[in-house]
């Protein structure tokens, strides 16, 4: 019998409304409710754990060689790190922002009232009038883009007054677009994958199926600064395998239109005889997936090998075009990735 088929309209609806809600490292939680409620009718025991990781176990079909699938809903993104004497904000980011990326991007600033205040991130030197050529030609960095708020404001009072503080969060608009197939998006990495991993679920439960072996699905949240695995599993698992984008660019394997099973990144080759099961089950099921290696690059199945877990790990995710920047991928490689997990869910 072959496996259940991916509800694409699901997953692409559930993908554009968890992309549309802003998670940066450590302001996670709005991301994380959306994801419980997408779950709360279903036969999971979900937890949510002291540091903020959602955990939903299925008890599957037996109990010996327990499992964890793990993707994070944390993104890329900056916070307030000083409020200038002319009303505008110096950033610090969060993660490995490309700030070349996020120039004269739409953000809002939340503070700590609940206020979204909008603006946008502008080169200090903006004006090609007023600078000349330093306008085009200075780095892009935390020292020369600032926040343009919309607001009346020209110095550091006034924009206190507005309820602005240190440390506040900065959401930067996602910019969402499907066209022919096409996503494209801020903050695919990695929400591309918590979509394939809830669709993966849904398409067993609308088969009437379970998992062989009982696993938990571990939403992660803080993968962006490295240590979001680190917590949050049930120390009884045997293998995790993780959710997460796979680099498209020159030199690599990885496609927009397949699922890529990852063989080494900065932390190393993941586990050989998991990458081989993967391998075969893509194989079985004609899954259109690539072998890739990734130098700069990292995942939260390391940061739960660097806490001492005694598991296998393994890494799969869709081809994802322009990584940490103007992301784009395509249905083609979502409905692969979350073939693959099902078989994966599904085997022995």
């Amino acid at each position: 019998m072959s496996n259940p088929q991916v509800d694409l309209d699901f997953l692409m609806g559930f993908l554009v409304s968890l992309l549309e809600i802003p998670s940066p490292t450590g302001d996670t939680g709005a991301a994380l409710d959306f994801c419980a409620r997408s779950l709360a009718d279903w036969p999971l025991q979900a937890v949510m754990t002291e540091k903020g990781v959602l955990t939903a176990t299925w008890q599957g079909r037996h109990q010996d060689r327990p499992r964890a699938v793990t993707a994070h809903v944390d993104t890329l993104g900056a916070m307030v790190k000083e409020i200038k004497s002319n009303g505008r904000l110096k950033l610090t980011n969060l993660g490995g922002l490309n700030w070349a990326s996020v120039e004269c991007e739409t953000v809002s600033v939340f503070t700590t009232s609940g206020a979204r205040i909008p603006g946008s991130i502008m080169p200090v030197k903006a004006s090609s009038h007023v600078h000349g050529s330093a306008a085009s030609e200075e780095k892009r960095d935390a020292t020369s883009l600032e926040i343009r708020l919309d607001e009346a404001t020209g110095s550091a009072g006034e924009t206190e007054a507005l309820g602005i503080q240190v440390g506040d969060f900065v959401y930067i608009d996602p910019r969402v677009v499907r066209h022919n197939g096409f996503i494209r998006s801020r903050f695919l990495d990695d929400k591309a994958c918590v979509a394939c991993m809830v669709a993966a679920i849904k398409a067993l439960l609308d088969a009437g199926l379970a998992p062989i072996q009982r696993t938990t699905f571990h939403f992660s949240n803080y993968e962006e600064v490295g240590h979001g695995g680190a917590a949050g599993f049930p120390g009884d698992i045997v293998e995790l395998l993780t959710l997460d984008m796979a680099a498209v660019g020159e030199g690599q394997t990885s496609t927009e239109r397949a699922v890529t099973i990852c063989t080494k990144d900065t932390g190393g080759p993941y586990h050989l005889g998991f990458k081989n099961r993967l391998i075969g089950l893509a194989a079985a099921e004609k899954i259109d997936y690539r072998l890739d290696i990734y130098p700069h690059y990292g995942s939260d199945g390391e940061a739960l090998w660097r806490s001492g877990a005694d598991v296998a790990v393994a890494l799969i995710g869709p081809g994802i075009d322009a990584s940490h920047s103007y992301e784009r991928t395509h249905e083609t490689a979502l409905i692969e990735t979350t073939r693959l997990l099902i078989a994966y869910l599904l085997s022995a």
